[in-house]
């Protein structure tokens, strides 16, 4: 999984619950293992028509604006706190999966290649592809929500303030950085 506002969310979010990142992968892969399979039946190719892009781009954008700027409100009432809601980080990973069109695209490219190589060796094959590629993914956003809680707990209220700040900022990033790319495919119409 490359960096980005998945990432973000999962290190802010695991300041309050150490799993918080498997909660945010298993929303995730609600929506990415239903993408590969549908890939497989050739779904992949309405991905690159470059008006859905851009209308993925634009809403992914708007939610990332919105989510960056309620981080940053909400540095100020960080706390310690080990109790989370697990519809929040299950959300946020279904939502951010759906909302980022890099995400699409590349499923739409290389993990469509990926797909396909993998079930050359048939339908078991292409089964142990997404159980490995989505495991990663657990993996990965569970170690980040981990070290994320541990650090909170370690170094306290100021770290997570620090944290809410950049993920905060990555995510204002990420969102303009989609809207500027869904503008520019509109204007190219």
């Amino acid at each position: 999984m490359a960096p980005g506002p998945i990432t973000a969310v999962t290190l802010s979010k695991g300041t309050k619950s150490p799993h918080a990142g498997a909660i945010i992968a298993l929303g995730h892969g609600i929506v990415e293992i239903p993408l590969m399979i549908l890939i497989l039946y050739g779904f992949g190719e309405i991905l690159k028509i470059p008006y859905i892009k851009a209308i993925i781009g634009l809403l992914g954008g708007l939610f990332l604006l919105k989510m960056g700027i309620d981080l940053l409100k909400g540095i100020k009432q960080t706390k310690i706190d080990s109790s989370n809601d697990p519809r929040s980080p299950l959300m946020a990973g279904i939502i951010l999966t759906l909302a980022n069109p890099y995400f699409l695209v590349w499923w739409a490219t290389i993990g469509s290649i990926l797909v396909f190589r993998s079930y050359a060796f048939g339908l078991l094959g292409f089964v142990i592809f997404m159980i490995l590629h989505w495991s990663c993914d657990f993996f990965w956003c569970y170690f980040l929500s981990a070290v994320s809680f541990k650090g909170g707990q370690f170094f306290g209220k100021r770290l997570q303030q620090v944290l809410f700040a950049i993920c905060g900022v990555f995510l204002l990033f990420f969102s303009a950085k989609f809207i500027f790319d869904a503008v520019k495919m509109f204007l190219s119409f």
